[in-house]
């Protein structure tokens, strides 16, 4: 057989193993080396094995992913979301809809210091439903709300989905922040318009809250303050070029646990659970990056993605309508496995094929983001449904009928980006220079 038979028999193999329900980074790493080892030799395979493990657990540049996590996790563990939630049902809670459009707000403010999807969903899952429901919201909202704005995750920086992105298409992480500020705070806005929408149609969906009297609302102003403060230093040294994204992830690191420590929120439980729960995130994350990696030199020698790339690039079709093609493989892949897994298996491939159709890099990371935020809401594999599933027992049923108006948001938003790349592209350009 030639490299690409091999290639493709390789991918229909990982494709099965998939459905086994075995990691996908031992699926890659196992599919890797066996193929890497029937085109060269056995020895050959088991020192690319070994030199792409260490290289990715000894790689410095990849130490942003745990910083960035632990971030998340003393922020999710301490009393810092709840306070920012109760600060923002101050401000907004005696609208229509107030506290679903204070869960928006909330949720978007500490994923701009958090990094975590998921810590942001299961945080909300805890505070913002019980109190929606203890005020008469219909679960159908609550829970949609909740299951939604964690998806926020995949654009606010600091985004994980970017962080790896970034690396593996060498571009520039402090471009991808910039480039996801804009069109995540889109996304916040549409939110909050559909609840104020749902709200006003049907106001039984949601009982007003008491309007706060201002002497209120401005004491509980500085819960933002500092968290504003602290995305403007991570977010800012990064742009300006004044740290790397690592030592940005130790800054926003020792930022939040001196926050916390002076909330007195830092204890040695708290930070012993951060500790456990980040390191398993991110040795799930280098375990997914350094299998995705023996998968890809694997595919390298078949040339599968360069033949991909050209015969993409050849179809005679519009190039527009080729790019919509790849990222609905995207979005499909992403249905049925981890969207950030298909994201790390996927784009070495489809890369290519992007450069000469003639688009920019940093946009096509956004609208994988934004595809990745679609994919966490659609089942079979809807983590954040999951979670907010498991945290709160509402049925599955209720939680997807309170998730479409925003699935819909989502779509219109992928669409918006589409059609004017600028969304993404001009912070980045303005700030850092083309």
């Amino acid at each position: 057989m030639n490299e690409v038979m091999v290639g493709l028999i390789g991918l229909a193999v990982l494709l099965g193993l998939f459905l086994t329900g075995i990691e996908l980074s031992f699926c890659m790493t196992l599919v890797g080396f066996i193929g890497f080892a029937y085109l060269n030799s056995f020895s050959s395979a088991a020192n690319l094995v070994v030199k792409d493990f260490f290289d990715t657990f000894t790689s410095y540049g990849y130490t942003v992913i745990p910083l960035f996590v632990l971030m998340g996790q003393i922020a999710s563990n301490s009393d810092i979301a709840k306070r920012l939630y109760m600060a923002a049902h101050k401000w907004v809670g005696h609208v229509p809809g107030g506290l679903a459009m204070t869960t928006i707000a909330g949720a978007t403010i500490f994923k701009a210091m958090c990094g975590s999807t998921l810590a942001t969903v299961a945080t909300f899952s805890g505070i913002a439903i019980p109190e929606m429901e203890r005020y008469g919201y219909d679960k159908r909202l609550s829970a949609g709300v909740v299951a939604s704005v964690g998806t926020i995750g995949m654009l606010i920086p600091p985004s994980i989905v970017l962080i790896i992105y970034g690396i593996i298409v060498e571009q520039s992480i402090g471009r991808l922040f910039l480039a996801g500020i804009v069109p995540g705070l889109i996304i916040s806005l549409f939110f909050m318009c559909i609840a104020y929408a749902w709200v006003t149609i049907k106001p039984a969906m949601a009982p007003r809250a008491e309007k706060e009297p201002w002497h209120e609302r401005w004491r509980v102003l500085p819960d933002f303050i500092w968290v504003a403060i602290i995305f403007i230093v991570v977010i800012g040294g990064l742009m300006t070029g004044k740290f790397s994204p690592t030592e940005a992830g130790t800054i926003g690191t020792i930022a939040v646990l001196i926050l916390a420590a002076v909330k007195r929120q830092a204890g040695f439980k708290m930070l012993v659970k951060s500790w456990d729960e980040s390191l398993r995130t991110a040795v799930m994350t280098l375990l997914l990056i350094a299998g995705s990696v023996v998968l890809g030199h694997f595919l390298a020698i078949t040339e599968i993605p360069f033949i991909a790339a050209d015969w993409t690039t050849g179809l005679p079709l519009p190039r527009w309508l080729i790019m919509v093609l790849i990222i609905i493989v995207y979005l499909i892949g992403g249905s049925f496995i981890d969207d950030l897994a298909f994201m790390i298996l996927a784009t070495p491939i489809f890369y290519p094929a992007v450069l000469k159709l003639g688009y920019d890099p940093i946009w096509f990371g956004i609208m994988i983001g934004i595809t990745i935020m679609i994919g966490v809401l659609i089942p079979p594999v809807a983590i954040c449904v999951f979670i907010v599933k498991n945290i709160t027992g509402i049925p599955f049923n209720i939680i997807y009928k309170g998730v479409l108006p925003f699935l819909l948001s989502l779509i219109a938003c992928a669409m918006l980006l589409f059609l004017f790349p600028e969304i993404a592209t001009f912070l980045p350009d303005l700030l850092m220079g083309k």
